[in-house]
């Protein structure tokens, strides 16, 4: 009898809800969200109390399509988590087009999880951009906009065809994204996957990314960023930068690029500054080691003559100093015949660059070069970065 009484107790306690373990619950269908209306100010009703709590939190999008206007969440007291089952879906017009779509600010020790979808349903807006050409076009939102957040994961969910960049995480520590999806087709616009800037300490781990853009691109101010077993394609690779536009940039330092697969970028590892321009930020500490490249455009290249659509000039050379950087372990095939670009300023010669075990050949078997120029090695083992060597001293003969 004893026995059964004590199985019976344990039973109960797996009933109990889950506010009983300390965390209380909350679900977007108690604050009036109906799936064929807009949710945002029922998501909006459910922060609001479950974010004046300092304890344990969660909010709950159900399973099911929602349809979401804007939204912007900030502030919380206690440890939160925002349970995405569901997809969300964008309206076509914003209430605030100078806003993000889902806009997160201001939280510490928040959880985005659930195996959700965010749908910007971007294609209208790609057609429109002509923001390359044109430097008073229309701003279009981001999906997902974090900003001042720290000790939180985003995890398990996706973000599909966003009208701009899909996230951006900035001015923001200890922030980890695993096993996140982006999905949005090659030709898409200005569609960076995850946009990281004056951060510390933040991990994207175990995650696919699809898109017309970088896959991830590292803004200045940016250290402690460590990019580990992501695949990337289609999409322009993973860049450090630009850097270099504005006077006020900091330094960059600290960054990992290690166990990642390139599948058709334009890109894969990618340092970009721009040249006749005011910034003298250092860039320092680059490990782009144990990469798979598959029919990438540009596997390896460090560019501080970025000047897209002739937006500059190149009578003055990039004042960024660029250092100590590895490349480690890189093998697979380029689709051009640059395999590496180490294209450095002539002011700022690239310093402390160490390349090996690099084994990159043209698709087809077409033979590979390394083009390089100003730029002093630490080692140059192997045949690419022996040619490497003598492509810079050449350039400065």
């Amino acid at each position: 009898m004893a026995l059964n009484l004590i199985t019976l107790s344990i039973f109960a306690i797996f009933l109990l809800p889950k506010s009983s373990y300390g965390q209380k619950v909350f679900n977007i269908n108690d604050f009036g969200a109906k799936p064929d209306a807009d949710i945002a100010q029922a998501l909006t009703s459910a922060w609001a109390e479950a974010s004046k709590l300092t304890t344990p939190s969660k909010i709950v999008v159900p399973a099911g399509t929602w349809s979401l206007s804007q939204v912007k969440l900030q502030e919380n007291k206690g440890p939160l988590e925002l349970e995405v089952q569901g997809t969300i879906v964008a309206t076509d017009d914003l209430p605030n087009k100078e806003a993000e779509w889902i806009t997160i600010n201001y939280v510490d020790h928040f959880t985005l999880y659930g195996g959700g979808v965010f749908d910007g349903r971007g294609e209208k807006a790609w057609k429109a951009n002509d923001c390359g050409k044109n430097t008073n076009c229309a701003k279009q939102p981001i999906n997902l906009s974090f900003n001042f957040i720290k000790n939180s994961v985003i995890r398990d969910v996706t973000t599909k065809d966003s009208k701009n960049f899909h996230v951006n995480c900035i001015s923001s520590s200890n922030v980890t994204f695993q096993r996140f999806t982006v999905s949005a087709p090659g030709t898409s616009v200005n569609t960076d996957g995850l946009h990281l800037a004056r951060d510390t300490g933040v991990y994207v781990l175990d995650s696919t990314i699809k898109t017309g853009d970088d896959c991830v691109s590292i803004g200045d101010d940016s250290h402690e960023i460590h990019i580990h077993n992501v695949v990337c394609g289609p999409g322009h690779g993973i860049s450090v930068g630009s850097l270099g536009k504005f006077a006020t940039e900091k330094d960059v330092s600290g960054i990992y690029v290690q166990n990642c697969t390139f599948i058709g970028t334009q890109n894969g590892v990618r340092v970009k500054t721009w040249p006749s321009a005011p910034a003298t930020l250092t860039v320092s500490d680059l490990h782009f080691e144990d990469l798979i490249m598959e029919n990438v455009n540009n596997p390896i290249i460090i560019d501080q003559e970025y000047c897209p659509y002739n937006q500059c000039k190149l009578d003055k050379p990039s004042l960024i100093q660029i250092s100590d950087v590895k490349i480690k372990n890189v093998k697979g095939t380029s689709m051009t015949e640059e395999a590496v670009t180490l294209w450095c300023s002539s002011t700022k010669p690239c310093q402390g660059v160490d390349i090996s075990d690099v084994n990159i050949s043209g698709t087809g078997g077409k033979k590979v070069i390394s083009k390089c120029k100003n730029v002093k090695l630490a080692s140059t083992a192997g045949p690419i970065a022996s040619e490497c060597a003598a492509s810079a001293a050449k350039a400065t003969a």
